[in-house]
């Protein structure tokens, strides 16, 4: 039953798809995926770093929206900029929405100071989202005692499936211990729908963060070393047609581990406080490895189960030596 229901509901939503916008999954270790937080963060570590990134929202659904994502970037001199290359899926009711996109970004470096630099981004990407129709379960199909044993008289789209470019924007500033950025992702405002007759724009994602990193204790200011302790408070800011959501929170660091704590706020009249946000993460040699778990508020605290996420990093050396240049100390979870 319960399964009926959230499929239910996507039918639901796909009826009056016209009148619904949709919005881009979010995950909640920000840092831990970069460049699609912001485009501009392509090349900010220097040298090639990949990350893979994995989020189960809402577990008490089973399989209700699963979204993962793989992602590599590198700073390279001839370019004078950074490169990034980003995978991303999401699994909508239990694969009744599946949506897969790739997406291209470059960042150009820009030397303001001794001690500030700037990165402007452009981002290109194609995106496939498919439908299968077969698993929806329309009003007209449920019987009040026996459940959905009906055939439904809603008429099958005229495709399954949308392809879609879409175009994204960024912009990064940061020096030895603030940092801050803006982004915006599907400026063309592409159609994603599946019935010719209606238009379904992709609204633009539009996101504004700023934190600082402030180092507690530290034995070298070349390397960290066990025991080394930081702070680094951050806001972010997201908006996507009618959701808002203002992220506030910090990660503390006792190096090689990592604890951070968040409020995500929604902005719902009546319901405004979202979730909090726990995380832990571990540094090791070239390898982060990072969980978190959001606890569910307001009305969703004993429905929705909260979600669950993970992440690992792996931070390679140079392959060749470049020019000294500053990375941006900004979490890595």
């Amino acid at each position: 039953m319960q399964r009926q229901v959230s499929i239910l509901l996507l039918s639901i939503l796909l009826l009056f798809g016209g009148k619904i916008s949709a919005q881009d999954p979010h995950f909640s270790q920000f840092f831990a995926n970069p460049i699609y937080l912001n485009p501009a963060f392509a090349g900010t570590n220097v040298c090639p770093r990949i990350a893979l990134n994995f989020r189960d929202q809402w577990p008490s659904l089973p399989g209700t929206y699963m979204t993962y994502s793989a992602s590599y970037d590198q700073h390279f001199d001839v370019l004078n900029g950074g490169i990034g290359v980003l995978f991303f899926g999401d699994r909508a009711g239990q694969g009744t929405i599946n949506t897969y996109s790739a997406h291209f970004m470059y960042s150009f470096r820009i030397k303001m100071s001794s001690k500030f630099e700037m990165r402007l981004a452009l981002q290109a990407g194609w995106q496939q989202k498919s439908l299968a129709w077969d698993k929806l379960i329309f009003p007209d199909q449920i019987d009040p005692r026996y459940g959905g044993v009906f055939m439904t008289n809603e008429k099958t789209p005229e495709k399954l499936s949308s392809n879609i470019f879409d175009l994204g924007a960024g912009l990064v500033g940061y020096s030895e211990h603030i940092y801050f950025g803006f982004a915006a992702h599907h400026i063309t405002n592409p159609n994603e729908g599946f019935v010719n007759e209606v238009v379904t724009r992709l609204p633009v994602r539009w996101t504004g963060h700023f934190g600082a990193y402030i180092d507690l204790k530290r034995k070298s200011k070349k390397e960290r070393s066990f025991g080394d302790i930081s702070i680094s408070p951050n806001i972010i800011y997201q908006m996507q047609s009618s959701a808002y959501y203002l992220n506030t929170g910090f990660y503390l660091n006792f190096y090689p581990f990592t604890v951070g704590v968040w409020l995500r706020n929604n902005f719902v009249k009546g319901d405004p406080m979202d979730a909090v946000i726990v995380m832990v993460g571990l540094q090791y040699d070239f390898i982060r490895v990072a969980y978190s778990y959001d606890i569910s508020l307001g009305k969703l605290a004993n429905i929705s189960g909260g979600a669950h996420e993970a992440s690992v990093q792996f931070l390679l050396p140079c392959p060749e030596k470049i020019k000294r240049i500053k990375n941006l100390k900004c979490p890595s979870f």
